[in-house]
């Protein structure tokens, strides 16, 4: 039976992790007690001990941790920004090409970013077949519950005394410089960062991120991207579906879910690709447990919620 370590569980991300391995009866869970969990002699043996270890710290924290291992058979998916890029890291996106039979011998697996999460599963396979070209400047929209942001953000939103400011969606990132840039480019394959607009708005979780295209900027028509779509994710947690709740498309229909779904609306002119999951699902904690899966041989969606 495998032995699992999340360090960091107190956050949104290792908290839901916790909430869906807890309930499985094929691992073994190691919990440190409270007063230890910021111990670093502690936090080592469990790390040295596992046979995975979810970190679900801050990018230096991440970085310390994985210090902190000698064990060679550890192996470790990072949920934090700090490995995204980084040489010797399988980006834990299983349904791109590839990437599947990296993750399933991986000892350090990078978990992607959420806003990345649905940029990439839009782009990446129009990318690959030559669709969409690598020197193309795009824009992405991408709207999200507040518990993305963290305890500090979910607070806020949840005081009594808020500032009413936080009744509408709030536009943020506007430096461009969002933390999620460099793997939405990398793993895209693309040359150029996207110009990319994140918005938090009032509701818990859920995100639907969005991609516009117009015709002189692909080589193909509406429905061939459909159909890319339709082959191109057969397997995985990622599908094809543009059904939508009267005419629209709400954020939170995902809320509580671990997997995804990509489409194409428009018309040959203009085009919009959008990607619809759970911020702390498909965006974070499902996609981890996913990657633990596939390393570990079970099935891929074991105790997620699809």
């Amino acid at each position: 039976m495998a032995k699992i370590y999340i360090d960091g569980s107190a956050g949104t991300t290792g908290l839901r992790i916790y909430e869906r391995l807890s309930a499985r009866r094929d691992i073994e869970l190691m919990i440190l007690p409270d007063e230890l969990r910021k111990d670093t002699a502690a936090r080592r043996e469990m790390l040295n001990k596992s046979d995975v270890s979810f970190l679900c710290l801050p990018d230096q924290a991440a970085v310390e941790a994985v210090s902190l291992i000698e064990n060679p058979d550890t192996v470790v998916i990072d949920t934090s920004t700090a490995h995204r890029t980084a040489d010797g890291w399988a980006y834990g996106m299983p349904e791109l090409s590839g990437l599947r039979e990296q993750i399933r011998t991986a000892t350090r697996i990078a978990n992607p970013g959420c806003h990345a999460s649905g940029f990439i599963a839009l782009v990446r396979p129009l990318v690959e077949l030559g669709i969409i070209k690598k020197d193309s400047a795009l824009s992405c929209f991408s709207l999200t519950g507040y518990s993305g942001g963290g305890k500090k953000m979910i607070a806020e939103y949840e005081s009594q005394d808020r500032d009413p400011l936080y009744d509408a969606p709030r536009i943020y990132a506007l430096s461009q410089a969002h933390k999620h840039l460099p793997e939405m480019k990398k793993v895209c394959g693309l040359e150029k960062e996207p110009v990319f607009s994140p918005i938090v708005a009032d509701f818990y979780s859920g995100m639907e991120v969005s991609v516009s295209l117009t015709k002189d900027m692909i080589s193909c028509t509406l429905e061939d991207i459909k159909t890319a779509y339709r082959d191109y994710y057969k397997s995985g947690l990622i599908r094809y579906d543009d059904s939508a709740e009267g005419g629209l498309l709400s954020a939170a229909a995902f809320s509580g879910r671990d997997d995804m779904v990509v489409a194409a609306f428009g018309n040959d002119d203009r085009i919009t690709l959008i990607s619809r999951f759970d911020n702390l699902g498909k965006g974070a904690s499902g996609a981890a447990i996913q990657n633990m899966n596939i390393r570990l041989g079970i099935d891929e969606a074991e105790g997620l919620v699809i």
